[in-house]
């Protein structure tokens, strides 16, 4: 079976992947989140040229430990980088080899005209999005104008200390189910004599429905 194509990113509440300068310091930081657990669900990571200069932006050649990182530009010159391919060509004959290919799912990391090429071309098998409580106004939009495109939800988790809400839809047609939000930590309680426990109470579980 082929591996899937998830396009995983945090949105404001008003669709924008990023500021109008490109900026993402309104993503706010969540401790029930495990990113460790999140990049174990992928070895690639494939992104356009101005998510990736955000990456450089931090120094080196923007390689991900425990990634293959490949993007795709029309005007950053073709080069091979410790974890890191450049390419100059079509996008989608890449992405479907890459998928054809054995190995753990293929992180969409980003932008949104990438993921619009990608989604209609067919490629794209789920939209995974985290929503951040925060109006930008203006900015990059999750995906440029196009075509229609009608999802299935797979799973929702709610996130109390931030008010994120994580979402996870499958792409019909496409190589699916989404997968349920792992990358989310279990919720603790206290205990009748004070310890904390990882078992949640009926009442607890009643209260948290809209989260599992």
């Amino acid at each position: 079976m082929s591996r899937r194509l998830r396009y995983h990113v945090a949105v404001s509440l008003d669709g924008f992947i990023a500021g109008p300068n490109g900026e993402y310091d309104w993503i706010v930081a969540d401790p029930s989140i495990d990113f460790a657990a999140l990049f174990k669900e992928f070895d690639t990571a494939v992104m356009g040229r101005k998510t990736y200069e955000l990456l450089t932006a931090q120094g080196g050649h923007g390689a991900m430990p425990g990634l293959e990182v490949v993007v795709f530009s029309r005007t950053l010159p073709a080069a091979t980088y410790p974890g890191v391919r450049i390419f100059n060509d079509d996008p989608s004959k890449i992405v479907a080899a890459l998928k054809a290919k054995p190995g753990r799912d293929i992180w969409l990391f980003g932008g949104g005209i990438l993921f619009r090429s990608l989604l209609d071309a067919g490629l794209v098998d789920t939209v995974e999005v985290a929503v951040i409580p925060v109006l930008l106004g203006a900015g990059v939009p999750l995906l440029p104008p196009g075509a229609t495109t009608k999802l299935v939800l797979a799973d929702q988790k709610t996130l109390p200390a931030s008010g994120i809400v994580a979402l996870s839809y499958s792409v019909p047609g496409g190589v699916g189910p989404a997968p349920s939000i792992r990358y989310v930590k279990a919720a603790r309680i206290r205990g009748k004599k004070g310890k904390r426990t990882g078992k949640l109470s009926r009442r607890a579980v009643a209260k948290k429905r809209f989260t599992k």
